[in-house]
């Protein structure tokens, strides 16, 4: 880390969360830097701390993997499962636009929640 800057270690990253072994390096630079579009990533941002920054960088990664590695399987539900049934199957999703970047969007994958729920005090509501 130099200058106040998260730097993504593909390798730390993995060992971290060895649920994305099927991600290449390449995209999961990129996810990284999606994860700073999301979350400033200089002196600048409202994480001061760096190793907090980093912890919450790495947990977006995660988040924004779990919603690729569901894209890459087929699956392209956008939000939550409000409604399913089993007899002809009937699958219901709910996203609401209004809460872009909000809980719910979070709330997809555990990684998200986690976030959402560490991140609050930087919040702004």
């Amino acid at each position: 880390m130099t200058d106040n800057v998260v730097e993504f270690v593909v390798a730390e990253f993995r060992e971290e969360y060895p649920f994305f072994s099927n991600l290449t390096d390449t995209q999961l630079n990129s996810l990284f830097r999606k994860a700073c579009l999301r979350l400033r990533n200089d002196a600048k941002s409202c994480v001061k701390d760096i190793e907090v920054r980093k912890e919450f960088l790495y947990l977006i990664v995660a988040h924004l993997a779990t919603l690729f590695q569901k894209a890459l399987a087929g699956n392209g539900l956008v939000g939550r499962i409000s409604s399913a049934s089993e007899g002809s199957v009937s699958v219901s999703s709910e996203y609401s636009v209004s809460q872009v970047g909000g809980e719910k969007w979070w709330s997809q994958t555990p990684w998200g929640a986690d976030y959402w729920t560490l991140s609050a005090p930087y919040r702004v509501l």
